[in-house]
């Protein structure tokens, strides 16, 4: 550490005058004394490199702050973008729904129907087309209709319609009964040219079951004249197949005939 300074100051004093036993100058003489006084030594200063530490650290903290408001304004821009496609996406769907649904009911409200009447046959109401299925099919209440243009056995008959995701036709109800008949009429070329139906007693004798598995009931049945008689002059195993149509039609709507399962008829299918 430096040394103090050396301040002087010249201080006088006077002698009192008066009598002594010692020998004094005549006259009165200063006499000078040395005063050493310090100088009070300023405030230390605080070393240049804890305030270089202390100016490093408000860096830091202010670069800490500048990343954290940067990374907050990055997510929320972030999150901004989300939310925006997301709107977007939602937008997107809901216009596609809206557009489904009014070509939906476009097309309802455009659906052309047709009633097609002859003198002494049932009025037929049938839409243009039986949507989802092939050319062929003929709709009808809640079912499509397919009537066969080829022949072949009632087994082979029923495989056609499976293929087409089909069975044989099963009939429920007189309604059900009086369109074949008007849409068979129509159809038929000549008297023998007649379809095949989903009827049969093959696995017991005069017990008739549909193809669903249901047994025909007695009180729904429109067995032609003496028929089912199951002749066996044509098959020895005799007719355990129903097959339906006349071409002059019926007013009791009685069509139904029994044939050998192994004939060679058209064939009517259906499905929902």
């Amino acid at each position: 550490m430096a040394e103090a300074e050396v301040l002087y100051s010249d201080i006088k004093f006077k002698r009192a005058r008066g009598n002594t036993d010692v020998a004094t100058p005549s006259t009165d003489e200063p006499t000078y004394s040395e005063v050493k006084t310090s100088k009070a030594q300023r405030p230390a200063e605080l070393p240049a490199s804890n305030r270089r530490s202390g100016v490093t650290s408000e860096r830091v903290a202010l670069l800490v702050l500048s990343v954290l408001l940067a990374a907050a304004v990055t997510a929320l821009v972030v999150t901004l973008y989300e939310n925006t496609q997301t709107k977007k996406s939602l937008q997107k769907s809901l216009q596609k729904y809206q557009d489904e649904a009014k070509n939906l009911t476009e097309r309802l409200s455009n659906k052309e129907s047709c009633k097609v009447e002859q003198p002494g046959k049932l009025p037929l109401v049938r839409d243009k087309t039986c949507p989802g299925y092939k050319d062929g099919w003929e709709p009808h209440g809640e079912k499509c209709y397919f009537f066969s243009l080829a022949t072949s056995s009632w087994t082979q008959s029923r495989t056609q319609c499976k293929s087409m995701s089909g069975d044989l036709v099963v009939i429920n109800n007189r309604e059900e009964q009086e369109f074949l008949v008007s849409r068979l009429m129509e159809k038929m070329v000549a008297y023998e040219d007649k379809f095949w139906i989903g009827l049969t007693d093959s696995k017991k004798e005069n017990e008739w079951i549909w193809v669903d598995d249901t047994q025909l009931d007695p009180r729904l049945t429109f067995w032609l004249g003496k028929d089912p008689d199951n002749w066996t002059n044509e098959n020895p195993d005799g007719e355990d197949c129903a097959r339906m149509g006349e071409k002059d039609g019926d007013k009791d709507l009685k069509t139904w005939v029994d044939k050998s399962c192994e004939s060679l008829q058209k064939y009517i299918c259906e499905k929902p």
